[in-house]
């Protein structure tokens, strides 16, 4: 997707006139300048309004402006308005967008080291997870493959682990055997839920509550935020809170429009990420806690697994971590799994 093309989408929602488009992704002038940025950069996401993903954006452009007394301007395009994940990475790799805010699970593909984030039941509890993640040397690791990438990593939260919903009371690690759950598209969650004998099925997400509905698929797995805003848990009976994987979501910028910044303003833009990336996690638990009284109060009962039945399913997946150990750098790999 070219400028011309993301153009023609702002236009066709209606969403011009201050669109950052029309300011060359260079960089704006340095604050002792008459010239100040005129338009605001824009900074897309594919998800809506109500999650800890814009939650992350707007409170970063909001510290860029304030940080920068107002002379630094981003504006945030939620919703796909500028194009789903995959368009948004290839435009913003190109510079034709200069940020974004997404989860590292279609990243892979243009990424693969990022495939460690794939590793099933890594961490007990989100501190654990999130320790890993500010660790300097992982992160100086993880921030290498952005880099390589064409991308500048600002900042990484999350929504949270991501749990199972469905009608089947599950309490031990053999009965996941033969229920059809919904997963994305990517190798490595598929083989995460074959190790469990469950039938994985991948499926558009815009079809996963009729397919729940009329019982095509038995089960799904989302973070609690995405269960509660799209109602998923009006199909079904229970939530297993297998806690498999952390729901990331990376503040990411085309790195050569990073590097074009003055120095002031890459240290701007790095300060408004941290206090983004802490904003956006303490919302993120406020949220969660708000979603499972949302989602106890509707009769649906949630069920936490006993540290012996995960530890089992770790076992059931060791071929899931085999097969990223593969295919992923050995430094990144030995440094999430560290302090395990």
């Amino acid at each position: 997707m070219n400028f011309q093309k993301i153009q023609a989408r702002i236009v066709s929602a209606g969403l011009i006139l201050t669109m950052a488009l029309a300011l060359p992704l260079t960089g704006c002038r340095s604050f002792g300048e008459s010239d100040v940025q005129r338009y605001a950069w824009p900074l897309a996401t594919a998800s809506p309004e109500d999650t800890v993903t814009q939650i992350f954006a707007e409170k970063f452009a909001e510290e860029v402006s304030r940080l920068s007394d107002g002379q630094m301007k981003i504006q945030v395009y939620p919703n796909s308005t500028l194009g789903g994940d995959r368009d948004l990475l290839e435009t913003c790799a190109d510079g034709d967008i200069p940020f974004i805010v997404q989860n590292t699970a279609p990243q892979v593909t243009f990424m693969p080291d990022l495939a460690v984030f794939d590793l099933p039941c890594v961490f007990d509890t989100l501190e654990e997870c999130r320790e890993t993640i500010d660790d300097s040397a992982f992160y100086g690791l993880i921030s290498e493959v952005y880099t390589n990438g064409g991308y500048h990593l600002l900042g990484m939260a999350d929504q949270g682990f991501r749990v199972m919903s469905t009608n089947k009371k599950i309490t031990t690690a053999d009965d996941f055997k033969g229920q059809k759950i919904r997963t994305m598209e990517n190798s490595y969650h598929l083989a995460f839920w074959e190790s469990l004998n469950a039938s994985p099925t991948p499926m558009s997400f815009s079809e996963v509550y009729i397919g729940l509905q009329q019982h095509t698929i038995d089960a799904q797995e989302n973070p609690y935020e995405v269960i509660v805003s799209n109602k998923l848990y009006e199909q079904q009976d229970y939530i297993i809170e297998t806690n498999h994987l952390p729901h990331l979501i990376s503040l990411i910028v085309n790195d050569s429009f990073f590097q074009n910044l003055s120095e002031e303003e890459r240290e701007i833009m790095t300060q408004a990420a941290q206090i983004a990336t802490e904003y956006a996690r303490l919302q993120s638990d406020k949220r969660i806690t708000d979603r499972i009284a949302a989602i106890e109060d509707s009769g649906t009962q949630i069920i936490t697994l006993s540290d012996e039945v995960r530890n089992e399913i770790r076992k059931k997946s060791q071929t899931v971590y085999d097969s990223v150990e593969e295919n992923i750098s050995e430094d990144i790999y030995n440094a999430y799994l560290g302090s395990q």
